[in-house]
């Protein structure tokens, strides 16, 4: 097999193909980027994915805030929290000096009535605000540069809509008025379509395409796969569709337990699921027993492990979980089940890629 670049590799892996090493990606927390500069493993604007020699950048991530003229508000604010109003009319709570996801504290928009008077019509015309398109061309011309990959990566309507409502009030909306739901649903999938067809056309075609839907929590999804596939699944159907007909695979990332919703996504158009968070149940190697032949699969490498920094357990972790892929044929690229916190060491995090990317050479010598 001859030497690959990053871009075969993690294209063929979403392909299921044969590679020569494995392709890898992750995230970096802020404040994990911040402790590799202060210890000196990083130079302060450093691109992390060439130090790490990562097989793929992304970028064009789409503003999908409903009103862009919109002043956020500071509503509260204590020595570590910040209580703002935003331009969905939701009020969130964050905090000041560490990752995580706001506190959702109110909601302007509870019902269809108020969706369709204050969110709706900010939605149904082309505002390039949305994007940038002169950092998308500039990531892009970067991968051809060095040979990675390059993907679009962004939201898709289930992450669209609860910065709106809140997930308990979507929850509800599909049991109670699923047509609700679905406007929404169809609305952000028409919207996005949209702003990516300009982006497109302007500044060229990704390799492939990153939706980001976090649709479970612990040891469940947020919605039965009935619901999903009568709700959620025609929006990610059109987008996929969209992804398909412009040569670009699709990756799913969704955080919690989605296990009972992969094989509607799979009809959807999933090519590559991601992350499978180990805590809230996700378990590669049942689901490569029950989809392997159909897609390709990212992460499930359990990150506890890794920011435990023990490299005889990261090592068990890699074999346990990545063969079983191989093996069966399907497509893997290595990635944590989540993302990098400051608690996994500089040469922690080189060694696993360094690794983990070769498992693919003991295996052919074993």
């Amino acid at each position: 097999m001859h030497v690959m670049t990053s871009k075969e590799r993690f294209l063929n892996a979403l392909a299921r193909k044969p590679v020569d090493m494995l392709p890898c990606i992750d995230g970096l927390w802020g404040e994990t980027s911040e402790k590799y500069v202060a210890e000196g493993h990083l130079q302060k604007d450093e691109d992390v994915v060439a130090h790490f020699d990562l097989s793929c950048r992304s970028d064009g991530w789409l503003n999908s805030t409903a009103d862009l003229d919109f002043e956020p508000k500071v509503l509260e604010e204590t020595e570590d929290t910040i209580l703002r109003l935003d331009g969905n009319g939701a009020q969130l709570r964050s905090w000041k000096n560490k990752s995580g996801t706001p506190e959702h504290v109110g909601f302007t928009v509870m019902d269809r009535t108020a969706w369709e008077e204050t969110i709706k019509p900010h939605m149904l015309h082309l505002d390039r605000r949305r994007f940038n398109l002169e950092g998308y061309r500039k990531t892009r011309e970067l991968c051809a540069a060095d040979d990675r990959a390059f993907c679009w990566a962004g939201v898709a309507p289930f992450e669209q809509m609860h910065p709106v409502c809140g997930h308990e009030n979507m929850l509800v909306g599909m049991a109670l008025d699923p047509e609700w739901v679905k406007d929404m649903v169809m609305t952000y999938a028409d919207m996005t379509i949209a702003h990516l067809e300009v982006l497109f056309a302007e500044g060229g075609v990704p390799d492939a395409m990153w939706f980001f839907e976090d649709m479970g929590f612990k040891e469940k999804p947020f919605m039965s796969p009935a619901m999903y596939a009568d709700i959620v699944q025609p929006g990610h159907k059109k987008l996929f569709d969209f992804a398909h007909s412009l040569g670009a695979p699709v990756i799913v990332h969704s955080c919690g337990f989605v296990e009972p919703l992969v094989p509607c996504m799979i009809e959807a158009g999933m090519d590559c699921l991601q992350a499978m968070e180990v805590k809230a149940g996700m378990d590669m190697p049942r689901l490569v027993k029950k989809h392997g032949n159909r897609i390709a699969f990212c992460g499930n490498i359990d990150i506890r492990i890794i920011a435990s920094n023990d490299r005889a357990a990261i090592d068990n972790e890699l074999n346990r979980k990545i063969p079983p892929v191989l093996k069966a044929g399907s497509g893997y690229i290595l990635h944590s089940d989540h993302s990098i916190p400051p608690q996994v060491e500089h040469d922690t995090l080189k060694y696993f890629f360094d690794h983990g990317r070769r498992i693919t050479e003991r295996m052919r010598r074993s």
